[in-house]
């Protein structure tokens, strides 16, 4: 597997792409500001022709999500659409109304957000009456550890439910905090036998859709002109190699950059046995 090489910006190999489908906390944003250098970075794509989607595994639609742009500083001049992983799994929910689901998840927190399923007519019980574990998050993000679920994640495997992960993610960063997500306890649920579907990165629904909105806007890339742009070996950089794509793995996210990036980021791509094309310690131009 070849190491990945080391532009100095965005500018160095923006003519190589027609459109980007870059990641959203960790990259442009960190819960609490915007990374203005990777915002400017995405507009000057754009002003040059290209096409930038924004691909986050938030586990609420679209319109949650970049409702917080405006008070974190990111420009709508910045992206051409945004498709969440709470977008891929209401498509997949909407499809799935016969089932009964046993949510978990906490209504109402910064993530947790009935957003992801109101309207659908979905139809929801407890764990013992429920065919299919609906996971958007732990139930308290602050206190919560995913070994608090084990005992109830067992259960709910051995009764043969499965679950939809609605945020792949094992963690966030907020600010300088990391906090656990949903991706966490289905780790713990398919380590009791249990069987998880993943709207989310890095499974090809969200890509799908991703793409399918670019094409409702007139963009059709050309074949290998499609760059995934994430913090993340295991989600963004694992799901652009899955997808055929290049990917631009940048270091503002949950692995913090020390004095040697290029070893540290070899290393960790070999850790999650995953490829980048390119590394940058921060998306900038």
């Amino acid at each position: 597997m070849s190491n990945p090489k080391f532009p100095g910006g965005l500018a160095a190999i923006a003519d190589r792409y027609d459109v980007i489908l870059c990641d959203v906390w960790g990259v442009i944003h960190n819960g609490r500001y915007a990374f203005d250098e990777a915002c400017q970075a995405l507009m000057r794509f754009r002003e040059q022709g290209g096409a930038v989607c924004l691909i986050t595994n938030a586990p609420v639609p679209k319109a949650q999500v970049i409702r917080y742009f405006d008070p974190l500083g990111v420009p709508p001049e910045a992206f051409d659409d945004c498709v969440s992983s709470g977008d891929a799994t209401r498509d997949l929910l909407g499809r799935s109304t016969e089932q009964v689901f046993w949510r978990l998840g906490a209504d109402e927190g910064w993530e947790h957000d009935k957003f992801l399923y109101e309207g659908l007519n979905l139809q929801f019980a407890d764990m013992r009456a429920a065919d299919t574990v609906l996971c958007i998050g732990l139930e308290d993000q602050v206190n919560d550890e995913p070994e608090d679920y084990r005992g109830r994640l067992a259960e709910a495997a051995d009764r043969g439910m499965n679950m939809i992960c609605a945020n792949p993610d094992k963690k966030v960063r907020i600010g300088d905090q990391l906090y656990w997500c949903a991706g966490a306890l289905a780790e713990v649920f398919e380590q009791e036998g249990g069987q998880v579907i993943y709207p989310g990165k890095p499974h090809s629904l969200i890509y799908d859709l991703a793409l399918a909105k670019l094409g409702d806007l007139g963009v059709e890339p050309g074949e290998g002109r499609v760059l995934c742009i994430g913090d993340s070996p295991a989600t963004d950089m694992q799901g652009a190699a899955s997808q055929g794509f290049d990917g631009l793995y940048v270091g503002t996210g949950l692995k913090q950059h020390g004095a040697d990036f290029a070893s540290e980021v070899t290393s960790l791509l070999s850790e999650y046995n995953t490829k980048a094309e390119w590394a940058m310690p921060h998306l900038a131009w």
